[in-house]
């Protein structure tokens, strides 16, 4: 089980709770999630979620991830204009944030 922040993750079972409540995700946005949780804190390039996620190392679409991350964004209730959970690194990628709302945001990225 994979506990960061109130999302827990459980790989074995394919199972995502935020807080009491069970989250159902796709294929494709549970492997977002646990791509990005089990390394919670540094940044994930987008190259690296393709290659983990899609299982690719070309882009299908620039869209892909933007499309997936918006769903999962929108099933766990991350507001995208203010996320505390999966926020987007400019340029960099995207990090699912080791800490609360106040917390995380602060993280080197090397």
């Amino acid at each position: 089980m994979l506990t960061v922040q109130d999302v827990r993750l459980d790989p074995s079972e394919r199972r995502v709770w935020r807080g009491d409540r069970e989250i159902v995700l796709s294929r494709k946005e549970f492997d977002l999630v646990h791509a990005l949780i089990r390394r919670a804190g540094p940044v994930v390039s987008r190259d690296e979620l393709m290659r983990d996620v899609w299982h690719t190392t070309f882009w299908t679409s620039s869209k892909t991830i933007d499309v997936h991350l918006g769903w999962v964004r929108r099933k766990l209730g991350d507001d995208p204009r203010n996320p505390v959970l999966i926020t987007t690194v400019r340029g960099k990628g995207l990090r699912f944030e080791s800490g609360g709302p106040d917390e995380g945001r602060n993280h080197s990225v090397a």
